[in-house]
């Protein structure tokens, strides 16, 4: 049973983070990633955020240290306390807010800029980007993957203008970040985000240029299907990543390469299955006659069949007297044995009837 308290397990994290970062200990190895110190540091840490109302106040307090390692170390741990406590996000925010306008220790931004990502504030848009700004790369290549859980979901709000910007800097892994970002975590879509994504498939840095690809696929782009279909046809296979953007793309029939992979593989059944317009016809017939039939027999059910936007899948949500519920489509109809009356059936033995609930048929005048 673990007895340590919160204070203990910090103390003991901010022991590790300082042998960690020590350049004149001997023990270190030359990769920064291979140091037992830091492998020892995160779940320390993580353990001590488990007690939120003990964790905030001492996270607030290591912000506010004169030493670097332990404001480094305060951010971490308002990172990973507001990640398993809504209740301190904002509190945690505010902190953050204030110390992003007076941090200059880069170690201590890209940890800060990690941590206000996990408050899902909206204050956190104008702090990222004005660190998007920053002259160390590695605080830009933070900023770039911190920006997925605050986007404002407005195609030129300022957040997508940074990371639009952060898709032409120089350094390769700021770029490639920043496309990902954009490209998938985004989810909005212009001409200008397209513009942007589009220039990153010439780039010099082949990680930047797949997920550039992958992201134009996602959004139906069709100048994407040519360059899709080479990195399907990789020699050492494609990623699974771009099985899932080859859902997406609409084109009228498999990709050449696409068929040459083993069939039994899942992924490569859905992008075939995708990619083929008779059964994205006959999906769309069977959504149809199922939420048809639905509304039929159970009209105390609200149902409607959605796709996510930059997806394949279709999905069936149900709003019902005991709550609302959500079927995939495909797992649904399977279920059936693709008779779109009988999936309709499960659904509305799934959700059985409050006494509430009128009884099918006419009802009186």
């Amino acid at each position: 049973m673990e007895t340590d308290s919160v204070a203990e397990l910090v103390t003991r994290a901010l022991a590790a983070l300082r042998a960690a970062t020590d350049p004149d200990n001997p023990d270190n190895p030359d990769d920064p990633d291979d140091r037992d110190d830091w492998h020892e540091y995160g779940p320390l840490l993580w353990r001590a955020a488990a007690d939120g109302a003990a964790a905030l106040p001492l996270g607030l307090e290591l912000i506010g240290s004169a030493d670097p390692i332990e404001r480094e170390a305060g951010c971490d741990l308002l990172r990973d306390t507001g990640n398993q406590h809504e209740a301190v996000r904002a509190g945690a925010a505010t902190a953050l807010v204030a110390l992003a306008q007076r941090e200059t220790e880069g170690r201590v931004l890209r940890s800060l800029a990690r941590a206000i990502e996990m408050t899902y504030d909206p204050r956190a848009v104008p702090v990222l980007v004005t660190l998007a700004g920053h002259p160390d790369a590695e605080v830009r290549e933070e900023v770039a993957r911190s920006f997925a859980q605050v986007v404002t979901g407005l195609p030129d709000g300022p957040d997508i203008r940074a990371l639009i910007g952060l898709t032409q800097d120089p350094d390769q892994r700021v770029r490639d970040w920043a496309t990902f970002t954009l490209g998938v975590q985004a989810e909005v879509d212009s001409p200008a985000i397209r513009a942007a994504l589009w220039e990153r498939t010439a780039d010099a840095h082949a990680g930047t240029r797949t997920e550039a690809i992958r992201a134009l696929a996602c959004r139906h782009d069709h100048r994407a299907v040519p360059l899709l279909a080479g990195l399907l046809g990789d020699p050492e296979g494609a990623h699974l990543l771009t099985f899932s953007a080859a859902q997406i793309t609409d084109v009228p029939e498999p990709p050449p390469a696409l068929l040459e992979y083993e069939p039994g593989d899942d992924w490569v059944t859905d992008a075939v299955n995708a990619c083929n317009p008779a059964r994205r016809a006959r999906l769309d017939a069977w959504a149809w006659e199922l939420v048809s039939t639905l509304h039929r027999i159970r009209p105390d059910l609200d149902a409607a069949v959605s796709m996510e936007r930059f997806g394949w899948g279709r999905s069936l949500g149900v709003a019902a007297a005991s709550g609302p519920s959500d079927y995939d489509m495909e797992a649904l109809l399977a279920r059936a044995d693709g008779d779109p009356a009988r999936a309709a059936g499960l659904v509305a033995a799934d959700l059985p009837r409050t006494l509430a609930d009128p009884p099918p048929g006419p009802r009186p005048r």
